[in-house]
């Protein structure tokens, strides 16, 4: 059974950036934050009774009811798993594609991790009979496979596994003994929410799923790290917390006073904070959109956009225009785009795709504006897509992924 490769192509310590929203700071969250500034202490590992009372309250107008014994909080959901995959150990199964920070959390500890292909309609949930496939592939040479991390509104692919392929492969995963831990951090942006079915794997399988939340994807800025983790409500749930919180513990992995009061606030939802993120999830859901027009009318592959900020493009039929600009793989591609762009592009290799693919994400933060003052226009226009700064940008992408399709139509060999 192949291991995906622990190096890869180009900078191993290069991580892409967090899909930001490229948005000012909420004023009442800068408030809130602000007036916790003089306490220079962080809350205790795990979490303060406030916060961890605030999870409780997001979680249950969610269908997830939890207890306060049942929560832990961490500057930031990376800490989160990595506590969680030292404490169940063994060998880790993750879709191909995945977002980029899960499998360094297990390569840092020594680990192995296996991607496993994805259906054809989402990212984020292996396939079921693929699961299946690569844990008696991988048991038959030894390893030990224990953990299943998935993600039901996926980074990088921006789509949202529907229930029923989310149940069999939930199943798929029961019968095979595996804790899964579910990465929630996009699930509050849908870009569609009255038309789009989100289910926890928590709801189907509540005995054996943790769900991690990091509060950067909707409610806090990416540089006020915060994160929540929700244990199942049984005896090894309990068990698996105490272990989290020792490893936290021995890491010194606790949030500011100022950023877990901004994070209190935030899980609340207070009407600033959901008008915000209303808005939000809008604005990025029309810009997302625009991007993907562009993208597929150039010839390019991209799922449809369901949710997040950001999309993922497949720019193989395009090879041959990009092989005469020296591009023959994700790394090369990444710098390319990169570079023309003037933004972060990361290659399919970031994610654990194949080096070979020529797949990268766009984030649409970066088309929101240059300065503060552009970016807040873009969030409070009617119409964001007909302002100057955001019409440059999609005109920019649209014009590089035009022309390489009109270099790879001049390629085209004659009929």
């Amino acid at each position: 059974m192949r291991r995906t490769d622990p190096q890869g192509h180009g900078p191993v310590r290069y991580g892409p950036p967090f899909p930001g929203d490229g948005l000012p700071v909420l004023p009442e969250l800068t408030a809130v934050l602000a007036a916790a500034a003089g306490r220079p202490d962080a809350q205790p590992a795990g979490g303060g009774p406030a916060l961890l009372g605030a999870a409780c309250g997001y979680w249950a107008r969610r269908g997830l009811p939890a207890q306060p014994d049942q929560v832990a909080a961490a500057p930031g959901a990376p800490a989160l798993l990595h506590a969680l995959t030292a404490v169940i150990g063994g060998d880790v199964l993750v879709p191909r594609p995945c977002a980029a920070w899960w499998a360094p959390q297990v390569r840092a500890l020594g680990g192995t991790v296996f991607h496993v292909a994805t259906p054809a309609e989402c990212g984020g949930v292996p396939d079921p009979y693929a699961l299946l496939e690569t844990v008696r592939r991988v048991r038959a040479e030894g390893g030990d496979p224990r953990l299943l991390v998935l993600s039901v509104a996926d980074d990088p692919t921006a789509t949202v596994a529907p229930p029923e392929l989310l149940h069999e492969t939930v199943e798929a995963a029961a019968g095979e003994g595996l804790h899964l831990v579910s990465d929630e951090t996009w699930r509050d942006t849908l870009h569609r929410p009255h038309d789009t079915v989100l289910l926890s794997p928590a709801e189907m399988l509540p005995d054996r799923v943790t769900v991690v939340t990091d509060l950067s994807g909707a409610l806090l800025p990416p540089g006020w790290p915060a994160a929540l983790a929700r244990f199942p409500a049984n005896a090894s749930g309990d068990a698996l917390r105490a272990r989290v919180l020792d490893v936290l513990t021995a890491l010194g992995a606790r949030i500011a006073e100022p950023v877990a009061a901004a994070a209190g606030y935030g899980l609340g939802e207070p009407e600033p904070v959901t008008e915000r993120l209303t808005a939000a999830v809008r604005l990025h859901a029309r810009v997302a959109t625009a991007t993907h027009r562009a993208v597929v009318a150039a010839g390019c592959l991209a799922r449809p956009p369901r949710a997040g900020r950001h999309l993922y493009v497949d720019l193989g039929p395009l090879r041959p225009a990009l092989g005469a600009h020296g591009v023959g793989d994700a790394q090369e591609l990444e710098d390319h785009l990169t570079a023309r762009l003037g933004m972060p592009t990361p290659g399919g290799h970031r994610f654990g795709d194949d080096l070979a693919a020529l797949r990268v994400r766009l984030d649409t933060g970066a088309l929101l504006g240059h300065t503060p003052g552009e970016r807040a226009q873009s969030l409070t226009s009617p119409e964001p897509l007909e302002l100057p700064h955001v019409r440059r940008a999609l005109a920019l992408v649209g014009s590089i992924f035009d022309d390489l399709c009109d270099d790879a139509q001049r390629r085209e060999p004659p009929r």
